[in-house]
């Protein structure tokens, strides 16, 4: 059974190397094919995830606020049910902002396996200086657990968030900000509520340009002056949850929220449209890539379609000395396949020198010489690989199939 498989593979490449310049063009087509499919998924996947990426760890995975998703029923409809009862010019009572009872939130996120929670209360200030002033979010955290739960401290161009705890009245804000202000690390500045008087604040940090996540009109304080700041001591309206998995961010969301009523967003909610925007992304990429491996199939289909033109009087006699339709079918498969493999080895070759040129690309990005992000991962190697040989094999059994069918007498009769 072995040595009748080599003999018909023999015959293959017999036929291959006959038709040499056929043989190149079908090879080249598969190769540019699997090359450009290599480079541009590289390219696509590659910024998805690294956009993916800064969505998880940027922020952190999981923010409960003071916020309810849908208002208390009224003490009469709870009691009465889905009675008879009209409920009509009560006055609601008014309620002071923020979390109730957080600690045991902090306290119920930090008993799941991995996890880290993180108390902060944001506001806003006007910050003065000069006769100029600016309105200014901040945030009140604690430094060393804020570290561990997002990327803020990466974002910082001078300073560090741990260098809140080592000045008094010590505040981060932003490059843009600071610009407007005309302010620098050590200089200080107004800063006041419209319940408070001005206090002074040090700038110690600044952040960068152009993040994200970040408002050009946001800052940091430690929690304890945000709280004083504000006039809201011993509360929070915030708490950000870090995940060891990530991915389990909304199961994690959605049982906080049963429990405690607060509105508990996952990473994944709060970036919904952007997400379902890369699946639109990746059937566009993935159709275009797609029709460049069908378009390479097409040489496959031509060399292996040739050959069954050139060679019908040797498969009327192969089939008169007891070749039967499936070793036929088999020997211009194997064809198509043994293009396509030569086809993808060179594609791997082709896509591996298009990907080492855009990575060795800079571009200026808020300010910064950044690379551009490849998957460089062996899954895009694989997809190439398998939808080159099953148009291969499909190119090559088209006209394979035809050729098995010939009628050998009718053939041999034509040619005497």
């Amino acid at each position: 059974m072995i040595g009748r498989f080599v003999f018909l593979v023999s015959i293959a490449l017999r036929h291959l190397l006959r038709r040499r310049r056929q043989t190149v063009v079908a090879v080249s087509g598969v190769a540019v094919g699997v090359g450009f499919f290599l480079a541009v998924s590289a390219l696509m996947v590659g910024s998805q995830n690294d956009f993916v990426d800064q969505l998880i760890e940027s922020a952190p995975h999981i923010i409960v606020s003071d916020e309810l998703r849908s208002p208390s029923p009224q003490p009469g409809a709870r009691v009465f049910g889905d009675g008879a009862v009209d409920l009509h010019g009560y006055k609601v009572r008014t309620e002071v902002r923020g979390i109730k009872d957080w600690s045991a939130i902090v306290a119920a996120a930090d008993a799941i396996p991995g996890a880290l929670a993180s108390p902060s209360l944001t506001g806003g200030v006007t910050l003065r200086l000069g006769g100029h002033e600016e309105a200014l979010a901040i945030v009140g955290v604690e430094p060393e657990i804020e570290t561990q739960i997002s990327t803020i401290e990466d974002q910082l161009r001078v300073g560090r968030l741990r260098d809140l705890e080592k000045v008094q009245g010590g505040i981060i804000i932003g490059e843009e900000l600071a610009s407007r202000l005309g302010v620098n690390v050590g200089d200080i500045v107004a800063a006041s509520t419209s319940t408070s008087k001005a206090r002074s604040m040090r700038v110690v940090g600044l952040f960068k340009k152009g993040q994200a996540q970040l408002s050009s009109n946001s800052g940091y304080v430690l929690l304890r002056e945000a709280q004083s700041m504000l006039g809201r001591p011993f509360i929070i309206n915030r708490i950000g949850i870090h995940l060891s998995d990530p991915y389990a961010a909304e199961r994690v969301a959605a049982r906080l929220e049963q429990r405690f009523g607060y509105k508990a967003e996952s990473w994944q909610e709060r970036s919904s449209e952007f997400l379902s925007l890369l699946v639109t992304r990746n059937v566009i990429m993935y159709s275009v890539v797609s029709a460049i491996l069908l378009v390479a199939s097409f040489g496959i289909y031509t060399v292996v379609s040739n050959s069954v033109s050139d060679k019908q009087r040797d498969i009327a006699i192969m089939r008169s000395i007891g070749f039967s339709e499936r070793d036929l079918q088999l020997i211009f498969v194997i064809e198509g396949i043994v293009l396509a493999a030569i086809g993808v080895v060179a594609g791997w070759m082709l896509g591996y020198l298009l990907m080492e040129i855009l990575g060795s690309l800079r571009f200026p990005i808020a300010g910064e010489e950044e690379s551009i992000p490849l998957d460089r991962g062996p899954r895009q190697y694989a997809i190439a690989a398998g939808a080159s040989f099953l148009a291969g094999v499909v190119a090559a059994w088209l006209p394979a199939r035809k050729a098995s069918r010939v009628d050998p007498v009718d053939i041999l009769r034509g040619a005497v």
